[in-house]
């Protein structure tokens, strides 16, 4: 009895430093993140600066969000492991409209990790995502654009249980400069259709780039392609009650080799109110890229394949 009385606080105050620990690694990641911002939002925080005929074009919402799931075990005959497991969110949205002109912007942060009791801790979300779309209206619903977007991610990557690294910041990294038109026929929907696309992948790391992760070439820290580019976007608040509903997809096709492989990044969230301050939220992320091989836990590598990541999240949420 004494035993399992022992265990079981040793199990509890484990979680409490898992607790202290993970607050101490978002508060390292966002760090990083603010040095960001501070650089994104410059223009619209700024605004006792500039003359309010000009403010009122724009308009800047955003939120941020961090859960946890907890579940702790004692003599559960049925077994079992316990875990603890923490996310944050930090979105931002900032969109200017004036005559015939339109800017729209997006930057979206997550990070989370995870620990099960005979495991070491190990992340499980981690995006930086910016986009940047210039447009300049030709009719009622057609506008000549051009779209800058960015993603990366902000810590190392392992395809557990190997200890070696399989990504980094910047390793990859993923640039699209896309001119062409933009159809939005209302608020919440928008399809930007570029036929001559820029899209570059950066491995900045000697290991990664030496292996050819990611499809650069052995030794080369930068793979560039052309092509045509495709990218769709739908948010709809209030999709039902309490429920906001948004969803971005893009499809890339190299002209230059297999143009027929397309390339595809979906990502889905679903955003569930359940009073001022506290939320759930569920999402899904879909990719397949044909020059990024599936390698197994033992190394060996094989085809592209589907990549396909969820999560399902509750926790304090605010809206600003």
């Amino acid at each position: 009895m004494k035993k399992s009385y022992l265990n079981t606080k040793v199990h509890h105050v484990a979680n409490e430093q898992f607790v202290h620990y993970i607050f101490h690694l978002l508060f390292l990641r966002l760090k990083f993140t603010f040095a960001l911002l501070i650089f994104f939002l410059t223009p619209f925080l700024s605004k006792g600066q500039i003359p309010a005929d000009t403010t009122r074009y724009w308009k800047v919402e955003g939120k941020t969000s961090l859960n946890f799931s907890q579940v702790s075990l004692s003599n559960w005959s049925e077994g079992g492991d316990g875990s603890v497991s923490g996310a944050f969110l930090f979105g931002i949205l900032a969109n200017n409209k004036k005559d015939h002109h339109t800017w729209d912007n997006n930057f979206t942060f997550e990070y989370g990790m995870t620990k099960n009791n005979n495991e070491t801790l190990r992340k499980s979300v981690d995006q930086i995502y910016l986009s940047s779309k210039y447009g300049r209206e030709i009719s009622k619903y057609w506008s000549l654009a051009a779209l800058f977007d960015f993603k990366t991610q902000s810590a190392k990557g392992y395809n557990y249980p190997n200890t070696n690294y399989i990504s980094r910041f910047f390793a990859p990294a993923y640039m699209n400069f896309a001119p062409g038109f933009d159809y939005k026929p209302n608020g919440d929907f928008s399809l930007l259709l570029s036929p001559a696309s820029l899209k570059l992948t950066f491995v900045l790391d000697d290991s990664l780039s030496a292996a050819g992760a990611f499809g650069v070439d052995p030794g080369n820290r930068i793979r560039s392609e052309f092509g045509g580019y495709i990218k769709m976007g739908y948010v709809k608040k209030s999709i039902v009650k309490n429920v906001d509903f948004q969803t971005r997809i893009d499809f890339f096709s190299n002209y230059i080799k297999n143009p027929q492989n397309i390339d595809i990044n979906w990502d889905l969230k679903l955003d569930m109110k359940i009073n001022e301050y506290l939320s759930a939220n569920f999402g899904t992320a879909l990719k397949y890229d044909d020059d990024i091989k599936y390698k197994d836990s033992s190394g060996v590598e094989h085809g592209a394949r589907v990549q396909l990541k969820q999560f399902l999240g509750v926790g304090l949420s605010v809206k600003f």
